[in-house]
């Protein structure tokens, strides 16, 4: 097992573990020193990673992003070193809690005895293989959508399609909560593996279709249309494919946008709005906003 650390200040934890995850493909453990305003992010795999020169450019500009949005960083440092398995697996368990999406969702990792209430889906998830567990507000608001959409529409035939999947929890807990059909890609091929290993211990491998795909590749002319579409992705990445995820809506669908930092948000708002979908709903937690688009009927 490998893990690679890194201190920031306090201020910039949340940013920094939603970027680095996002460039890392793991989600990360961390815990704040009161006394020295310092956050101590761990990464953890379980091959050695490449840290490698492309790899420590994508981190420092990664921080350099953090600094943009006015952000104390520090002087971060990534360290790289061997650790005992039993030193993940317990850092896990102390960090990753249930989750709780209203009456109808249920997160939990494998070790929790926490017994879902009547009528509740429950998703299996454990943390560390791949990033996306819905300890992040990021995630947290994406899966908030999909569980009002169900709520607003139960007789309703409902469809997902989730962009950047990672650890695959959306997908999974779309086809939990009676979505058909899901689908959901990612460009890593770890994380497309890892999603479909959690699809699979989650009893949803035949609801959900989980491939390697960019969102570049998104048609502009689609065959197929969803009723609501999830894209955890960081801000530019989400301007550079407006166009094509605006493609992928039904009409009256909801596209619902996390991973923006909040000076990053007006551009994307007014990128979407400029396609004629509608802001509907928006949250803003720490450092982080996120936003739920309609497209007009």
């Amino acid at each position: 097992m490998w893990k690679l650390g890194v201190t920031v200040h306090a201020e910039a934890e949340e940013a920094a573990s939603e970027l680095l995850g996002h460039i890392l493909k793991v989600s990360p453990t961390s815990y704040i020193d009161l006394k020295t305003e310092k956050a101590h992010l761990s990464f953890f795999f379980r091959a050695k990673p490449q840290f490698d020169e492309r790899l420590q450019k994508s981190l420092k500009e990664a921080f350099a992003k953090i600094r943009t949005a006015g952000l104390p960083v520090g002087s971060p440092r990534p360290r790289l070193n061997k650790v005992p398995p039993r030193d993940w697996a317990e850092s896990w368990k102390r960090h990753f809690k249930p989750i709780e999406i209203g009456d109808e969702l249920l997160i939990l990792p494998s070790w929790s005895k926490r017994k879902a209430n009547s009528g509740q889906a429950v998703v299996v998830l454990d943390p560390g293989l791949s990033f996306g567990t819905g300890q992040h507000a990021t995630t947290s608001f994406c899966l908030n959508e999909i569980v009002k959409l169900r709520r607003r529409r139960k007789t309703r035939k409902l469809s997902l399609l989730d962009v950047g999947t990672g650890s695959g929890i959306l997908a999974i807990a779309a086809a939990k909560l009676g979505y058909e059909p899901v689908e959901a890609f990612d460009f890593d091929p770890v994380a497309v593996r890892v999603a479909r290993a959690n699809a699979a211990g989650n009893g949803v491998t035949r609801r959900i279709r989980i491939s390697k795909q960019d969102a570049f590749q998104l048609t502009l002319t689609p065959r197929r249309q969803y009723s609501i579409v999830c894209a955890n992705l960081i801000s530019n990445l989400l301007v550079d494919v407006s166009k094509r995820l605006a493609a992928q809506l039904q009409p009256g669908g909801t596209l619902a946008v996390a991973g923006i930092l909040k000076a990053e948000f007006p551009i994307v708002q007014r990128t979407f709005e400029s396609l004629g979908l509608h802001l509907t709903a928006s949250r803003a937690e720490a450092e982080w906003r996120s936003g739920a688009f309609l497209k007009p009927v």
